[in-house]
């Protein structure tokens, strides 16, 4: 395939990216070359502020500049800011963290976690811009013009979550051009949300991040909706979000009727992300394609689907998700298929949301999971405590007292300061407004002579399914972290699970 002299003159053009456009299947090749990743030249680095002590912290120093993340298709850069700090001790960070900031070219503000591990631990951290496609330059028509290409090409390159990944791994190039400040031997990439995403993807693609901590992303399932292609929902999960605005508008939910309007517009927020059905009818798409797309886009994001790849590296990993975000719909599953997953599963945790509407337990904002990012990284950069291997659980329900019997056993003999066991009866179905809403109880396990924990609930009648999982906190060194059962349902009206 001859390709345009223009583009041969770019060195960070991906090269596949222009050699699937040829073919109409789903691209199957390596989503990422990595030699252009980390092509430090291509960055096309421009200096907006250079080093200095920062005005309010001067033990930091920062920096702001600008790079090139990729040129995403012929003829469109993607520019976003990326600020660097680091100790003003001088001596370089050999710990790093990636993680994000606004879209603004402007210095981005580390939170005083960050702060902490800068001054206290001398590690260095990283910060790039990020944000709805939408909202990135060119404001308003980058995200048409990435429809319009993966409509085209049926390329998964042209989504969110492809550049999202990207972004943080040219973040991790843009600071090795600084060995002065960043000489990492250890890397370590957190986000929540498209930020979670974000740090997912870097720690399953790129051998130079050693460690991630999602918040709020998915490990299994596909996040936020049943499918990429706006209108190609399941009937029956259109027809319960219908329901729900209606009772909510009557009064009937315990929710303020007044939450209907921001709900709607989240939900036009993210239309804006995907591609509609009558875009995909348009552009010749069989049904197979429609059906297709919606694992492809979020394939290179689930670290399931990588699990042996991540392990034979070392990635070291800690997911913080909540039961009620449809980020992360596929708990049960996860539970059963990967028991040994290592999580933070926050019982009615929700992803976070518009203001008024409701969402009183937004994992992201809770200070547990910033203690628990905190005490993951001084666990992984300095050894300064061990990790917590996730705890075996298991439920059995007794029809003759209605009472479900929770027992619990740790896998490293450890022995938490808190224990509780969390659960809720009848769920609602994933990707779902009433999935969010949803009320789980809590009670102490209380431990058993001769180890483990248990618990026993009591009902009033029979629930087709009560989903249940148990939470700790485990502190060593005052470093405290919460961490969680694999997530589990018993069926009481058929006495299995």
């Amino acid at each position: 395939m001859n390709l345009p002299p223009v583009v041969c003159r770019l060195p960070f053009v991906l090269l596949l990216l222009l050699l699937t456009t040829a073919s109409r299947s789903f691209a199957a090749d390596p989503l990422y070359d990595l030699s252009s990743i980390r092509d430090t030249e291509s960055l096309e680095l421009k200096v907006i502020q250079d080093w200095r002590p920062s005005p309010k912290h001067p033990t930091v120093q920062e920096k702001l500049i600008e790079i090139t993340v990729c040129q995403w298709w012929p003829g469109q850069k993607v520019r976003l800011p990326v600020t660097l700090l680091a100790p003003a001790d001088g001596l370089p960070c050999r710990n790093v963290v990636v993680t994000n900031q606004g879209l603004a070219v402007t210095m981005g503000r580390p939170t005083a976690t960050h702060l902490k591990l800068i001054q206290d631990d001398g590690v260095g951290v990283v910060l790039i811009g990020m944000g709805t496609i939408d909202a990135m330059q060119p404001k308003g028509e980058l995200h048409h013009a990435m429809r319009q290409k993966l409509l085209e090409t049926k390329d998964v390159r042209y989504t969110p979550v492809w550049i999202w990944g990207a972004s943080q791994m040219r973040a991790l190039t843009a600071a090795m051009t600084e060995p002065k400040f960043f000489q990492p031997e250890k890397v370590l990439a957190t986000g929540g949300s498209k930020r979670g995403v974000a740090s997912a993807v870097a720690g399953i693609v790129d051998d130079r991040f050693t460690a991630i901590v999602p918040i709020v992303a998915p490990m299994l399932g596909n996040p936020g909706s049943a499918t990429f292609v706006n209108g190609n929902e399941p009937r029956e999960l259109v027809e319960i979000d219908k329901q729900f605005y209606a009772d909510l508008a009557a009064g009937k939910l315990t929710i303020d009727p007044a939450a209907e309007k921001p709900l709607r517009e989240r939900a036009v927020r993210r239309a804006t992300q995907r591609i509609s059905l009558q875009q995909a009818i348009d552009a010749g798409w069989t049904e197979s394609d429609i059906d297709t797309i919606t694992d492809r886009v979020w394939d290179i994001s689930r670290i399931t689907n990588h699990m042996s790849l991540v392990k034979e590296r070392g990635l070291d990993v800690f997911y913080n998700v909540g039961t009620n975000d449809s980020v992360s719909p596929s708990l049960l599953e996860l539970g059963n298929q990967y028991p040994d997953f290592p999580v933070c599963i926050i019982a009615g945790g929700q992803h976070g949301g518009p203001t008024g509407a409701g969402f009183d337990r937004q994992v992201p904002k809770l200070p547990e999971i910033d203690q628990n990012f905190y005490s993951f990284t001084r666990h992984h950069f300095f050894g300064h405590r061990s990790f917590p291997s996730p705890p075996k659980i298991d439920g059995q329900w007794d029809p003759k007292t209605q009472t479900l019997s929770v027992t619990v056993s740790m896998a490293d003999d450890r022995k938490p300061q808190q224990n509780e066991v969390w659960w809720c009866i009848d769920r609602s179905k994933p990707h779902t407004l009433p999935f969010e809403y949803d009320r789980w109880e809590s009670a102490t396990l209380d431990q058993v002579v001769g180890g483990g924990y248990r618990a026993s609930i009591p009902f009033q009648g029979t629930p087709k399914r009560i989903d249940f999982l148990s939470l700790h906190v485990d502190a060593e060194n005052d470093l405290p972290i919460k961490f969680s059962s694999p997530y589990q349902r018993v069926l009481p009206q058929t006495s299995g699970k």
